[in-house]
Formats: C-alpha cells, structure tokens, sequence
C-alpha cells in the first residue's frame, strides 16, 4: 500500500495562519525592548563625602527599565570593572527563562571583567512597578533601578488612572566602600556595621522624596502588606504585580 503525500499548503493558507496567530493575545502589541547597561566606576557625593562605586551607566540609583506587559527584554550587560557582576529582575516571573533570572552561581555564572552578557525574557501577567538590582555580594547596595511594567495597550490599570507615576526606591549609603564592610564582617564574624543613612531615590534622607514629588499635593503610596512609609496612609492595590 502506497504512502500518500499530502499536498503543500497555499499561499493563502499560510497567510491565514499567521494573520490570526498576529491577532492572539499575547502577540498583537508585544514588542521587543532593547537596553544596555555599562557596569562603570563612578564619583558619587552624599552626605559631603565623596567616593567612586559601581553603577549602571554612571547613575545612583541606575536607569529605570520601562515595558509593557508581554513585551520581550533584551538586556545588554557589560562589565567595565573589576568585580564580577550579574543582574537579578526581582518579582520578575522567568516563565521558560531561568536562565536570565541573575542570581550569580545559582542560575548563571557571574560577567567577568570585560565580557558581556544578554539577559532575554518576556514578561507574562504582571504590570506594576519592581525592581533590578545586582546579585552578587553587596553590589546591590549601589547596582539597583525600577522596573516599570505597564498595561497592554487597552487594559486598565485594577485602579484610577493616576495623574503622574514617579517610582520611589528606598536604599541605604555607606561612606566607605560596601564590599570592605561586607569583607569584614566575613573575616570577624559579626554583623556588618550600620549604614550611613538611609535613602529615597538615591538621596539622604527626605531629599529624595522632595526631589521626586512636588510640595503640595496628595499622592497614593503603594506598598507591600506589613510595611509602613515614613507615617504616610498608603495603599496597596498589587503585590508583585498581579493584581491583589
């Protein structure tokens, strides 16, 4: 009994398929964003006390990331210094790309002085705001942006609509160099000493906060359960980003 062969599909089959494979969710608004982030040395000054640290493209805190729900990321990181160096997408859910999740030693070895590395992922089913930061001893303390992922085209935000979105990232600033504090906190075996002071946006104290938000008006503070923001009445309207 002979084998049959089937036919070639047709030109308008084919266009068929990929029209409605363009019009399934998922597809028809995603797009592919590109960054690159240059891990360099540079002078930073807070509190009269000047120090070179290790940032992204020579900013504290580093550039913001922004994406839309379902778009793809891909993100160049090079490494100019002298630590080794990976990049974690914290809350960021690595659906089939664990590989670019950035915990150095665990899902990646870490970027060597001088090479190269392109995180690629897609985000799936979160809008909100998250974060990035290093993964690989204290570097965190200075290697860290936002993540903002918005709607798809069409979707409402689960909330108002706000007026103005002004992400706010609360960190901590060491006069003296963060992976000397950690190192000796390993040789001696106690606790690592105190930060200098903590920080909004990068600035010492309540700077930061009058440097992002305009004096005057009310605003809606989001934040995880259990947590409290300088005696502000805050919200939380997701966590992670999904909807709570």
């Amino acid at each position: 009994m002979g084998a049959s062969v089937l036919p070639p599909p047709s030109f308008q089959a084919l266009l068929f398929s990929f029209s409605i494979f363009c019009l399934l969710p998922g597809h028809a608004f995603a797009a592919t964003r590109h960054y690159k982030f240059d891990i360099k040395l540079q002078n930073v000054t807070r509190l009269c006390h000047t120090k070179s640290m290790v940032t992204v493209n020579g900013k504290f805190p580093g550039p913001r990331i922004v994406a839309r729900e379902g778009d793809n990321l891909l993100i160049k990181v090079v490494n100019h210094v002298q630590n080794n160096i990976s990049i974690h997408w914290h809350g960021i859910r690595q659906l089939r790309s664990g590989w670019a999740d950035g915990p150095a030693y665990i899902t990646q070895c870490p970027i060597q002085t001088g090479h190269s590395y392109v995180y690629n992922y897609t985000i799936l089913g979160q809008r909100g705001t998250l974060w990035w930061h290093a993964h690989i001893s204290w570097l965190r303390s200075t290697v860290y942006g936002p993540i903002i992922i918005l709607p798809k085209p069409g979707i409402q935000y689960p909330f108002a609509k706000p007026y103005k979105e002004v992400p706010i990232i609360f960190g901590e600033w060491f006069n003296v160099d963060t992976e000397a504090v950690i190192s000796q906190a390993l040789q001696t075996g106690g606790g690592p000493n105190v930060s200098d002071a903590y920080t909004i946006n990068g600035l010492p104290g309540p700077l930061g906060m009058v440097h992002a938000l305009p004096f005057g008006s009310p605003y809606k503070l989001g934040v995880e359960d259990g947590l409290g923001c300088l005696g502000w009445k805050a919200s939380q309207p997701e966590v992670d980003s999904t909807t709570s």
